[in-house]
């Protein structure tokens, strides 16, 4: 199979319909064999549910259905594990990343790159999210010595050599961008279009975003910890350059240092920071103790694979399989 698509579907059922026409579309016209990977991360609303619909309508849909809310990542990853295609494609449900730029990002594939990055010129969403995700570009130019020019976009393409080897990683806190720079080095990225999300509104929080942030803060690197030490042998420092001024201030002036508050804020800083390298060394340790326990990345309820013959694609019903809870 030349090409697969996984896209993870949290409270996007508005938009599936429209995703899966325009694959058929744009990117049957390109290619001759091709999978659409529609994986439903336990959405609340009926993603699910569309989901069923579309594998009835088309034969090249396939659909997974996790047994509760693991996370964007573990979803890709449960999609990686199902995923057929020479070339694997990863983007949104909300079509904010446009199909028809798909055959581009696998033109690149093809010219013998690993992995290759849609860029966006401008992004049709939120302000902060733009400022986290300059946030987070930094801090892996230095976690994983990712090259300054390559942006780390949702929407990408990789080499089947490439997805065998992140499949890999059995730990229950995938970051597939991260695992992607530890496998090879050999990335680019191409330009394209970034549209308004086609229906409904976004879902990914704050909160989401620093988890992300975490993953890879703590499972490609080590800096949270480096910071902590840092900032300690700097209040360190101040303090005893504090400690020696009060003394001269004591003995040559015959002054005595003053006031309370200087105080209570002295503790109360140096308490604020040792509580956060209590709680970076807390972070680390809690994802050892649940890679030990052997948490699933995820769990597989069913899968569902269209198989109507593409000259009749509304005809009759898909094939449902349902597979053992897998965890890898």
């Amino acid at each position: 199979m030349q090409l697969s698509i996984v896209v993870p579907v949290y409270m996007s059922a508005s938009c599936l319909p429209e995703l899966a026409h325009r694959v058929r579309e744009d990117v049957g016209r390109h290619f001759d064999t091709y999978e659409l990977i529609l994986v439903n991360d336990d959405s609340p609303d009926e993603s699910w549910g569309v989901i069923v619909q579309l594998t009835r309508k088309y034969d090249f849909i396939t659909g997974i259905n996790l047994r509760r809310n693991f996370g964007q990542d573990n979803a890709i990853m449960a999609g990686f594990n199902v995923a057929r295609g020479e070339v694997i494609v990863v983007m949104d449900d909300d079509l904010q990343h446009d199909p028809s730029d798909i055959s581009m990002l696998y033109e690149r594939i093809q010219n013998g790159f690993d992995a290759v990055y849609a860029w966006f010129d401008s992004k049709q969403q939120a302000f902060w999210k733009n400022l986290g995700s300059w946030f987070n570009d930094r801090f892996a130019i230095m976690a994983l010595g990712k090259p300054k020019h390559i942006y780390m976009s949702p929407f990408k393409a990789i080499r089947r050599e490439v997805v065998d080897e992140v499949i890999k990683y059995g730990g229950p806190y995938p970051y597939v961008d991260g695992l992607i720079f530890t496998v090879t080095s050999n990335i680019t990225q191409v330009p394209a279009t970034h549209h308004r999300r086609f229906a409904g509104r976004g879902h990914y929080n704050l909160l989401r975003s620093i988890a992300v942030w975490l993953k890879l803060a703590t499972g490609f690197s080590v800096i949270p910890l480096r910071m902590a030490t840092f900032l300690g042998g700097l209040i360190s420092l101040f303090s005893f350059s504090l400690a020696f001024y009060f003394i001269i201030e004591a003995v040559a002036l015959k002054r005595e240092p003053a006031g309370w508050a200087s105080v209570i804020v002295a503790i109360l800083f140096i308490g604020g920071i040792e509580l956060i390298g209590i709680g970076a060394v807390g972070e680390y340790i809690g994802r050892i103790f649940m890679t030990q326990n052997q948490r699933p990345q995820f769990t597989v309820k069913e899968v569902l694979r269209g198989i109507e013959p593409r000259t009749a694609p509304t005809a009759a019903a898909g094939a449902s399989v349902r597979p053992t809870s897998q965890s890898t």
